[in-house]
């Protein structure tokens, strides 16, 4: 068994213990956080890999919300912004310690801006200097960003609700059974993903998702990149309607995450058409039937706006199961530090540069 694995088979106790930690011991904090978005005039929300992935869903619960927030990469926000005054920065990072998010630390606080952190590490200058620091304790993860992942963004969505509504008792109980659900539906996804024909060594991955999903989707590109070593893209529903559909052909393959309560219907025309024009098609969502599509991966059911903290999930242990098929070792980095410092190049000092041939 692949660390891998063993991360994500642990992942449902991490959220868990997140969602305790939100509604009980950390409840203080997170209201405190959220009491302070409520008075900023500008927010901010950044992070960068797999942080911004759980940023980009977070944002969609703030918008919903009609508490609009300016998303931004942390490098983006670091070289080519300004902070108005009145500003507040709601930075994610698993360890505090990537060289944007530390960098940003000081742009931060020189513009006067308020900065709130949501991290895994304690010991991290972004927990350490921020105004408020949402501290979720985990495991780290072996290399890939499992469970760092999923409880950053359990815990930056709760921020979200508890900025423009209420993080209650009554939601984190829905929550914690629709993770508790996952314990024995891991199995039964990992076993439809062996016996499908979706997964293909070599082939081209499209992504698609709307609103809170798209954090999911754009984290299935990360694993595909970082686990199985293969190339894919990620984009919204729409944005795939405008032009790339023009990329279909046959064999083609699609990943798409089915919302649970807007646009499923043409969501499902979607899938509909790129089966019918070759294409092979993974769908994830609440309320699926296995046959309409090539692997149809349904969820525990879910509050839908909160479908992100568990449609991931299945994604992860595809990513697993194609780097398996691939021969691709999905423990190792290559190239990639597991934690980003410095901002030149791409290659860690013990990469080993292959040589012609080789």
């Amino acid at each position: 068994m692949t660390r891998y694995l063993r991360d994500i088979l642990r992942q449902p106790d991490e959220l868990q213990k997140t969602l305790e930690y939100l509604s009980g011991a950390g409840r203080q904090t997170l209201n405190q956080a959220a009491t302070l978005l409520r008075k900023a005039r500008h927010v901010y929300l950044t992070g960068i890999g797999s942080s911004w992935n759980a940023a980009m869903a977070a944002a969609a619960l703030f918008n919903a919300g009609g508490r609009p927030v300016h998303l931004y990469d942390a490098a983006e926000l670091l070289h080519f912004a300004t902070f108005p005054p009145d500003s507040l920065v709601v930075a994610i990072s698993r360890t505090g310690r990537s060289v944007e998010i530390v960098q940003l630390l000081s742009k931060v606080r020189e513009s006067g801006a308020t900065l709130i952190g949501v991290t895994n590490a304690a010991e991290g200058p972004l927990a350490q200097q921020a105004r408020v620091s949402l501290i979720i304790p985990v495991v780290f993860d072996h290399g890939i960003s499992v469970n760092t992942y999923s409880t950053l963004v359990c815990a930056a969505g709760a921020l979200a609700t508890a900025t423009v509504s209420s993080f209650d008792a009554a939601l984190a109980s829905r929550l914690s059974r629709a993770v508790q659900a996952c314990n024995p539906a891991i199995p039964a996804w990992r076993e439809q993903i062996a016996r499908s024909d979706w997964l293909a060594p070599g082939s081209t991955y499209y992504f698609l998702a709307r609103g809170s999903s798209l954090g999911s989707c754009h984290e299935a590109r990360l694993l595909w990149e970082e686990g199985a070593k293969s190339a894919a893209t990620a984009m919204s529903t729409s944005s795939f309607r405008h032009g790339p559909q023009e990329i279909v052909s046959l064999g083609l393959r699609f990943g798409i995450w089915i919302d649970g309560q807007r646009m499923r219907s043409q969501d499902w025309a979607v899938a509909r058409d790129l089966k019918q024009l070759g294409g092979c098609v993974m769908l994830i969502g609440q309320r699926l039937a296995e046959g309409t599509a090539d692997l149809a991966l349904d969820l525990p059911a879910i509050p839908e706006a909160w479908q992100f903290l568990i449609d991931v999930i299945p994604a992860q242990l595809a990513a697993e199961h194609l780097a398996e098929i691939s021969g691709v070792d999905c423990d190792s980095f290559r190239y990639c530090s597991y934690i980003v410092e410095t901002e030149y190049g791409l290659m860690n000092d013990k990469v080993v540069v292959p040589k012609e041939g080789s």
